[in-house]
Order: C-alpha cells, then sequence, then structure tokens
C-alpha cells in the first residue's frame, strides 16, 4: 500500500501528547467522592465503568483513521492490455453416418466434439466458425470470438442432418467462401472426416486449388482405426442405427494431396489421444502473434479508512448519549 499525500500521516505524531492532554483535562474535571472507609465501595464496579475508561479510544482511533484517509492510501494495480492479430479458422466436421463408429468410445463424433472444444478453449482471441458435412455441406456457426457459442454449436452436432454420404470437397469449398471475405492475414480450415469422398459437385482437388488461389491453409485429419468396426449399416424407423461389423476404407492420399495444395498438413488419428495431440500440434503451428502492453493504475483506499472513521465516530456517540452516558447533579 502507498500514499498519495503521505505529508498528512505528520499528523499521527501529534496524537499521543494530544491524548496526554485531554486525559490530564478530564482528570481534573472529575469530582472526587470522600468516603470513611474503602470497603464502602468494593463490590460497586460494573461493566459501564469498565467500558467508559477505554470509550475515549473510539474517538482516537477514529481521528486516526482520518488522518490516514487524508493521505489518500492506494493499491498499486497492473492491468495487461493484449493486443493480438487473430487467426480465422473454421472447423469442417464430418457428421456422416460413419462417424458413429465405435473404435472411440463412445464414437468418433463425440470424441472430436469433445477435442474441437478443448481446441477452442485454447485459441482466446481467434474467431471460429464450424462446417458440417455429409452428402452436402454447410455453414453450421459463422466466425465469432465467442467461445460459448462456438462449443454450443459443437456440442449441438448430429448425425443425419444432411443426406448420406461424404462431399470433402464440398466441406471445404462452404469453409473457404465464408473465410474469402475475410480480412484477417491468416485463414485456417480444419477438416475431419473418416471416410472417402463420394459426393458432390465440387471435388476436393478443385477446393483445395481455390482455398490455395483465396490464401487459407486446409489442414485435413483422418480419423478412424483400420481393420473391422462396429459401425452403423442403416436407420432404424425411429431415427436410431443398427450397428454391424464393417470393414471402411481411407483415402489418405488424397487428403494428404489436398493439405499439400493448399500448404497445410495431412494427420492420421487412429485414437483419441492421436486426435488430442494433432490437434495441439495444429495450435503451436498457428500461433496468435500478441504484443503485451503494462498499464499500472493505483486504486485509492481512502474510503474504506474513511468509512471505518465514521462508524467508530458514530459508536462512540452512540455509547456516550446512551448506556455510558453520566448524568450530573
Amino acid at each position: 500500500m502507498t500514499f498519495a499525500q503521505p505529508l498528512w500521516l505528520l499528523l499521527l505524531l501529534a496524537l499521543p501528547p494530544l491524548m496526554l492532554w485531554y486525559r490530564r483535562a478530564a482528570r481534573a474535571r472529575h469530582v472526587t467522592l470522600q468516603v470513611s472507609r474503602q470497603a464502602a465501595m468494593k463490590g460497586v464496579k460494573t461493566w459501564v465503568l469498565f467500558a467508559r475508561r477505554y470509550l475515549q479510544s473510539l474517538r482516537w482511533a477514529a481521528i486516526a483513521l482520518l488522518i490516514v484517509a487524508l493521505a489518500r492510501p492506494q493499491s498499486p494495480w497492473q492491468e495487461e492490455k493484449v493486443v493480438a492479430e487473430a487467426i480465422d479458422i473454421i472447423l469442417a466436421l464430418d457428421i456422416s453416418p460413419s462417424m458413429l463408429t465405435r473404435d472411440f468410445a463412445p464414437d468418433r463424433l463425440s470424441t472430436a466434439k469433445k477435442i474441437a472444444n478443448d481446441f477452442a478453449s485454447r485459441r482466446p482471441y481467434d474467431r471460429l466458425g464450424l462446417v458440417v458435412f455429409s452428402g452436402g455441406a454447410f455453414m453450421h456457426c459463422p466466425l465469432t470470438d465467442d467461445r460459448r457459442i462456438f462449443q454450443a454449436f459443437v456440442n449441438n452436432l448430429q448425425v443425419g442432418r444432411l443426406e448420406d454420404g461424404t462431399a470433402i470437397g464440398m466441406g471445404i469449398a462452404a469453409a473457404v467462401n465464408h473465410l474469402k471475405d475475410s480480412p484477417s492475414a491468416s485463414k485456417v480450415v480444419i477438416l475431419l472426416t473418416d471416410s472417402e469422398d463420394n459426393k458432390g459437385q465440387i471435388g476436393p482437388i478443385k477446393a483445395a486449388e481455390i482455398a490455395r488461389a483465396l490464401g487459407v491453409r486446409v489442414y485435413t485429419v483422418g480419423i478412424g482405426s483400420e481393420g473391422t468396426v462396429m459401425s452403423p449399416i442403416r436407420q432404424n424407423f425411429d431415427g436410431s442405427y443398427a450397428f454391424a461389423p464393417r470393414t471402411m476404407k481411407f483415402d489418405s492420399q488424397l487428403l494428404e494431396t489436398v493439405a499439400q495444395l493448399s500448404g497445410g498438413r495431412f494427420y492420421r488419428a487412429r485414437t483419441p489421444d492421436d486426435l488430442r495431440d494433432i490437434y495441439a500440434e495444429i495450435d503451436r503451428l498457428e500461433k496468435t502473434p500478441l504484443t503485451t502492453t503494462i498499464i499500472r493504475r493505483d486504486v485509492d483506499l481512502f474510503f474504506w479508512f474513511l468509512t471505518a472513521a465514521l462508524c467508530l465516530l458514530l459508536l462512540e456517540m452512540l455509547l456516550r448519549w446512551g448506556p455510558l452516558r453520566v448524568v450530573t447533579v
């Protein structure tokens, strides 16, 4: 704690002699009662007599607090102002029925949603958006710097909102189309899928070329383990899916080509830990440039000392004119 006007504290040096003078003057004003025997006064002491002895201390404490308040006590406070050059990132997520495959616990889509939310929480200064694709593609969440909104859209994702299929090119194209007018100097698409491209009017290679022309980097992530897995084979009448062992195909070469054409990278996620590590690496590669400025501010604390002094003065007056009042006759 510091003081803006510390010279006022010199008044505290005057308090001890003032207290001594007042005590002597008070003794001179008191009436002396003479009794024949000291034993006659035994048992006369009450809490009132004890309290009156220290009543004046409340006033001295209040005066001391008022002097401290005049010196303007302050608490130094430092504020860190961060100026960030934000990156615009769109997550293009496959929501085809195959994303319900159970080689991830509980399934691929649930794991992808959880790790995407973790990734978003590590990017506090960037704008994030969400594109979903299956047999088609659409912008599910426009670019926003509100993490809660983005994460709510991610948590709300469900399979079955689009026709079956995997239109990888359409997913990239929808994301790039939303980024093309972005003023950000750095624009990124993170595409996550688990199967081959088999739908859409725009192919993945053409979409990657468009992304490169518009300065958008595409990171492609292939999710899913190899071999036979429990995967949806049909949708029941109640909207649920029937599962059966199935060997799924995966076109790693296509995703690698898409990433290379746009200046990004291709990753393969066979386990949840792989996927988490991939997002962590992308987080390191796409660092947000920051400049930091330290702003120093002093917060005045005199109000608290002033309030305490007034409370003590009020208490002293209530006691002096209340239960500790002296009646003279």
